[in-house]
């Protein structure tokens, strides 16, 4: 049994802003099941001490750059056997607000304190300095809040092997010199091989210079930010990971107990590839919900999102009007929050066509089960995407995704173009320009097909037969922690 140290910033269900935390529940699970001994390690967040029913502190540790020393409790990952460490530092965690700053109001000033802090945290316990007797054979960090983590162990005798994933690369982590001063980092880190990023501190920079190997989470993702259009500054950097053979990309899976039709408590009507017919009456649902005419025959398209620009939301909204100006014959149900302004724009849409628009802003996990259940298509046009796990639940749920070929969409949707359907492999629909007009044209080839049940049948069911579990992912995961821990350090 191999021992693994997996540290975020986020776990569901105790604190979530993204896919991040869906992960860094899902995979440690996945593993512990297959008989790794991984232990999680996180920051103890308010909502998390609130969420915990039993904690008890296990070690009290006094770390390089802050006054106070800090405790680390201990507790179980709710649902789960998986041991769960909890970094308490009472000054950086225990707040109001969300892991990295109050909604409406931006990120806290002192994030970059608060994450460094964090990450040696993760490397005391790391390197056993914490009396826990319990040393990991490899420890596996995510994102840029805990990337200090690998520059501060690199050169420690006898540490553990590392790997760090990359889960966005457009969140780095970036602070000005006066903030690498105050952290108290080795002098040596100032330097563009390491932690400089243009006169700025990067965290991110950490976990790609010093790990000993870089995952993220698509294949096609990682290709793509080798690349100036996605790489964000970094592209040199990771362009030479990937030559060396220590960049992978490995697609994220998904929840099949959470996220079931044949099972889902958060739906009207259970369903499965032999009970298909029942999704009809989840469409019914979902028409009943947002106020809309009860139609067998109109395609519902699905959109669960952050309304942001990454997500594409301003060439749904454009491409979806266009196509309610026409007279389609569609309905558009949705649920999301974000920038102000497209929240405006999907309310005017609504109130232009109350009988074609459904609009819930803010986020409800049983209404996004209900959606994923009743619409026929779903919506996911994104700019980038590095994985994207609703492609994932709507193949599960026989509700076809409409993607642009970018990231993990690129990876896990097969286009139902003519060919692609004769040889029924097709699960989706796929546009490559990022633009209102690229979007409109594969919708109406959905609407075309829509329009031919037998064919769409056989597709829904083509998709519903996809397997995106974790057991998979955790695999090759397993896989390249075996391939570090035995290259020694």
């Amino acid at each position: 049994m191999g021992k693994i140290l997996f540290a975020s910033s986020e776990v569901h269900p105790l604190v979530k802003t993204g896919g991040l935390a869906d992960v860094s529940a899902s995979l440690p699970i996945a593993l512990r099941q297959s008989g790794q001994d991984v232990r999680i390690i996180l920051p103890a967040y308010r909502q998390c001490l609130e969420a915990l029913t039993e904690i008890r502190t296990v070690a009290t540790i006094k770390l390089d750059g802050f006054h106070s020393p800090i405790e680390i409790l201990e507790s179980i990952l709710p649902d789960s056997d998986v041991p769960l460490w909890l970094v308490h530092s009472p000054e950086h965690f225990d707040r109001d607000g969300g892991p990295y700053g109050k909604t409406g109001e931006g990120d806290w000033p002192d994030n970059a304190a608060r994450f460094a802090l964090f990450s040696r945290a993760i490397v005391a316990l790391a390197t056993n300095q914490a009396g826990l007797d319990w040393q990991p054979d490899l420890l596996h960090c995510n994102d840029w809040q805990t990337g200090l983590a690998l520059a501060l162990i690199y050169d420690v005798p006898n540490r553990p092997a590392t790997i760090f994933t990359i889960h966005n690369l457009a969140y780095q982590g970036l602070y000005s010199r006066d903030v690498f001063d105050m952290l108290d980092l080795p002098k040596i880190f100032w330097h563009s091989d390491s932690l400089e990023f243009y006169d700025l501190l990067s965290f991110m920079k950490g976990g790609l210079v010093y790990a000993d190997h870089v995952t993220t989470v698509s294949p096609t993702y990682a290709k793509e930010i080798c690349t100036y259009e996605f790489g964000y500054g970094l592209e040199g950097l990771l362009s030479e990971r990937a030559a060396e053979g220590e960049l992978t990309g490995i697609l994220n899976g998904i929840d099949h107990k959470e996220w079931n039709p044949a099972s889902d408590p958060h739906i009207s009507k259970d369903y499965s590839i032999e009970t298909l017919r029942n999704k009809l009456e989840n469409k019914a649902d979902i028409q009943r919900y947002f106020s809309l005419p009860e139609k067998e025959e109109v395609l519902v398209m699905g959109l669960v999102s952050r309304l942001v620009s990454q997500k594409g939301i301003d060439i749904t909204l454009d491409a979806v009007s266009s196509l309610l100006e026409a007279g389609a014959d569609i309905q558009l149900v949705c649920l999301g929050s974000g920038e102000p302004s497209y929240e405006q724009d999907l309310r005017v849409l609504r109130a232009r066509f109350p009988d074609k628009v459904g609009v819930q802003i803010g986020y409800s996990e049983p209404l996004a089960h209900k959606i994923e259940a009743g619409a026929d298509v779903f919506l996911m046009p994104s700019r980038f995407e590095p994985c994207g796990l609703n492609q994932l639940y709507s193949l599960r749920y026989g509700t076809l995704p409409v993607v642009r070929n970018t990231g993990g969409l690129a990876d896990s949707v097969v286009d139902a173009n003519e060919e692609n359907r004769k040889s029924e492999i097709a699960t989706g629909f796929k546009f490559e320009d990022s633009t209102p007009e690229a979007l409109e044209k594969c919708l109406l080839r959905a609407i075309d097909l829509f329009q031919r049940p037998r064919i769409w049948r056989k597709t829904v069911i083509t998709a519903m037969k996809q397997n995106y579990s974790w057991k998979k992912s955790a695999k090759r995961y397993e896989k390249l922690y075996v391939v570090c821990c035995s290259k020694g350090h």
